[in-house]
């Protein structure tokens, strides 16, 4: 009696053992590391929407082979420190298989040595080259490279014969990668840089730096940063009575910085991913479809357009779902899932990534824009 009672409970046991692992195998968790709040809050509240809906709209759907996924988020505050501790209890507690995410390019540098450590592949939303320049292992990113968004711009100028140039950039991960860029490509444009000033991330007047600016013999104004510093920038410029054509970096590649400056960002240019000009894009653009389709979601979802960094998160998003449809499995398998993507159209351009590039895209993936009447326009 005794052994057909240990019998039956052993038998029990490896049914509810085995069916823990059959429910393990439908879910596919994802973790979400974005600035919902805090002063990148403009990055991280689209990219956590944008991200919900794309995994909402997978799971109706049936999932991924018959998987759902679920998504796991935490708000960084774009606070490095708290970046590192959420990636960690992703890691360790949540148990997820991929990260998307920061949204920051200081929070994406502090986390990268505990996704390597773990061997849990990272998509970063953030911009700065040094992400995967040189290439980590298991680090991808969705963000087009500043050293593409500053090609963009010194192509313009050089086609508007202008080379003179005033740098203005934030003395953050995001601005330093910038200003490195701007620096280390004006020589092969042709352009001579007249003035190098920085500000602070948290500095409400640059009145100083722009006066001095003034005096130079620039013809152009280039501003790196995130809101709302380039907000009060264009302002400041706007009271000095600045002449000169001011250009902004695809950080503030957002209706914020727009609703921020007011009528101080008329005439603006800056390089940007392609989705906030969508409508005026060739038919024959590989990635006018992708494009209108995230912006009609996102107005239906949020009542709100879609934006250049929401798009981010909807690369990441895809892009995993890619490599698991291909058949990825586990965090090493999704790894060279995502080395392996080839063409594949998103919302900021269209990647390939390979051993020697998690970057995954080249200037093509940025338009020059404009700012007219308050809206965006290509830039003539």
């Amino acid at each position: 009696m005794l052994t057909r009672i240990m019998t039956v409970l052993m038998l029990s046991a490896t049914l509810l053992l085995s069916a823990s692992f059959a429910l393990a195998a439908d879910t596919i968790k994802i973790g979400g590391l974005f600035s919902v709040t805090g002063p990148p809050a403009f990055l991280g509240e689209p990219e956590r929407n944008t991200a919900k809906m794309v995994v909402d709209g997978i799971n109706k759907s049936g999932g991924i082979k018959g998987q759902k996924l679920e998504l796991i988020v935490y708000d960084t505050a774009g606070d490095a420190t708290k970046a590192v501790q959420m990636a960690t209890k992703l890691i360790r507690d949540d148990k997820v298989v991929a990260i998307i995410g920061p949204s920051t390019t200081g929070e994406t540098m502090a986390v990268i040595p505990v996704v390597e450590k773990a061997r849990i592949p990272l998509i970063s939303c953030a911009a700065g080259s040094k992400i995967t320049d040189p290439v980590k292992r298991y680090v991808f990113k969705t963000a087009q490279n500043d050293a593409l968004a500053v090609e963009r711009i010194y192509d313009y100028l050089k086609r508007q014969r202008q080379n003179r140039v005033a740098l203005l950039t934030v003395s953050d991960g995001f601005g330093a990668s910038g200003r490195e860029q701007l620096k280390a490509l004006a020589p092969r444009f042709g352009m001579q840089i007249v003035v190098d000033d920085t500000y602070g991330p948290k500095d409400t007047d640059m009145t100083s730096q722009l006066t001095k600016i003034r005096a130079s013999q620039a013809q152009v104004l280039i501003v790196w940063g995130t809101n709302p510093g380039p907000a009060v920038i264009a302002k400041n410029a706007r009271q000095l009575g600045l002449k000169l054509p001011l250009y902004m970096s695809h950080g503030v590649s957002s209706k914020k910085f727009i609703a921020l400056a007011g009528d101080a960002a008329e005439g603006v240019r800056l390089p940007s991913g392609k989705v906030i000009v969508a409508d005026a894009l060739s038919k024959k653009d590989p990635q006018k479809a992708s494009l209108l389709a995230f912006v009609k979601d996102y107005q239906n979802h949020y009542k709100q357009e879609g934006d250049h960094f929401g798009g981010h998160a909807w690369d990441a998003v895809m892009l995993l779902k890619a490599a698991i449809e291909r058949g990825a499995t586990t965090a090493e398998s999704i790894r060279d899932g995502l080395e392996n993507t080839r063409n594949f159209h998103g919302i900021g351009g269209t990647f390939t990534y390979s051993a020697g590039d998690h970057a995954g895209l080249n200037k093509e993936a940025f338009v020059m824009v404009e700012i007219k009447n308050r809206d965006w326009s290509l830039a003539k």
